[in-house]
């Protein structure tokens, strides 16, 4: 598995389209996860960078949360509102792991403080979702083409143009 850390130096392309796209969008993304019934799920959410992690963090008990204890599965994809898809956009799969670290989420909490003011400084986490990337990919669109990058663990990004 690929931590965000990881996945920024390994697919540097694909990272900055969605470090753009999540900026541009006020953090808001779209996370797909699977029902127990075996249907998809899209629930918004603000994934957070952090550290070395890209953080899945929300509301316990909430239906996204319990698809992803059930099976540890996602998508994540940037909001997009132009049809165009000018400014491009990107798509994470992976897995989540409940990461125990009581100091991770206190500085995690006092970070989130300081950028947006959400005060959950001295609460527990439960659970606390970090992502472990599977693969990822980005779309951009521009003078009569799109190019989609691909990348997956233990290879190097690789584009598709398509006409």
């Amino acid at each position: 598995m690929t931590t965000w850390k990881e996945f920024t130096e390994a697919a540097p392309k694909i990272a900055e389209i969605f470090v753009r796209r999540h900026r541009a969008t006020g953090n808001l993304c779209l996370l797909g996860t699977l029902r127990r019934d075996g249907f998809p799920r899209i629930s918004p959410l603000e994934p957070r960078m952090f550290e070395d992690h890209l953080v899945l963090a929300g509301m316990p008990g909430t239906t996204k949360f319990v698809d992803l204890a059930r099976d540890p599965r996602f998508c994540l994809h940037t909001a997009t509102v132009d049809t165009e898809v000018k400014d491009g956009d990107a798509k994470l799969f992976g897995t989540v792991r409940d990461l125990r670290d009581k100091e991770l989420h206190q500085r995690f909490a006092r970070k989130l403080y300081d950028d947006v003011g959400f005060d959950l400084r001295g609460r527990d986490f439960d659970p606390f979702y970090v992502a472990d990337l599977t693969g990822a990919s980005a779309v951009e669109v521009g003078d009569g083409h799109m190019d989609v990058t691909v990348w997956k663990p233990g290879e190097t990004e690789r584009i598709v143009r398509k006409h």
